[in-house]
């Protein structure tokens, strides 16, 4: 069979990287992605690497990356590797966020192939959130052969981190696609010390990169010192975070969010992030 694939967004540090919480999306995916492509490999298959990483924006990516996944003839599926971002769940709360798998529709062999893949990934402790209908991302629905997108877990859910391994990752996602077990070891997950961790008090997300600057220097004429702007992609979009302060102390992060709260900043909440 041949295949394609790729780890979604530019590396960290570039413009439209991805989401950054207890782990870097851009970093970690790339590793996923590796892995998937060795033992995809290693079971006698094809396997192009459509990875871009000189984007310059998030659009461009995307092109770049549909470019050279349909510049392959006979491809069986593109699979594209992501994380996910929006739990919030700092300290862990006994829960995992989990894994979904997007495709653009259900015909042909990839909706199937994609509820294995939840079923694989769930097998390793996370929730299953099951596989979601999106017709709006390009790397699903610009390619000319079967494409599905993995989103493996959630970075700013310490109970999803604390299951992960990229190589015990990247073997459920190749059980599920291959519809077989494959026989290699892969190490146990290490849990996130909480002494890594660092507490961020985030006052608005926003699209729109000027609005975002306007809030930053609105906080900062209200006296709010250690405040700038993270730049992450979300389904194909960049946001932008307004970043009130980071802190080692939990306490001192929601002391912050309560300032803000009375400077009349309402809407303000704390995501956990590892240096």
């Amino acid at each position: 069979m041949k295949f394609t694939v790729h780890a979604g967004h530019n590396p960290d540090g570039k413009t439209a990287c991805g989401a950054i919480g207890l782990i870097k999306e851009s970093t970690e995916n790339r590793k996923v992605k590796n892995e998937v492509i060795r033992l995809l490999k290693e079971e006698g298959h094809t396997v192009y690497d459509c990875t871009v990483e000189d984007g310059t924006s998030v659009s461009d990516i995307v092109n770049k990356q549909v470019s050279k996944m349909n510049s392959y003839s006979d491809i069986d599926l593109h699979i594209s590797i992501h994380f996910n971002s929006g739990a919030n769940d700092k300290t862990g709360n006994g829960k995992s966020t989990g894994v979904e798998v997007l495709v653009y529709n259900t015909s042909g062999t990839k909706y199937d192939t994609a509820k294995r893949i939840c079923s694989k990934i769930e097998c390793l402790g996370y929730k299953n959130r099951g596989v979601k209908i999106r017709t709006n991302l390009g790397v699903l629905s610009k390619t000319k052969a079967q494409a599905l997108l993995v989103e493996c877990c959630f970075v700013d859910d310490k109970d999803d981190i604390d299951l992960y391994n990229y190589k015990r990752i990247a073997k459920a996602i190749v059980e599920g696609v291959l519809n077989k077990t494959i026989s290699v070891s892969v190490p146990a997950p290490i849990p996130v010390p909480n002494e890594e961790v660092y507490y961020r008090a985030i006052s608005g997300s926003f699209n729109n990169k000027t609005n975002a600057l306007d809030r930053k220097l609105k906080l900062e004429k209200s006296g709010f010192d250690g405040v700038f702007l993270d730049a992450f992609v979300k389904d194909e979009m960049t946001w932008y975070r307004v970043i009130a302060g980071s802190f080692k102390d939990k306490k001192l992060a929601e002391q912050r969010i309560n300032d803000l709260s009375k400077k009349g900043y309402d809407g303000g909440f704390i995501a956990a992030f590892r240096k």
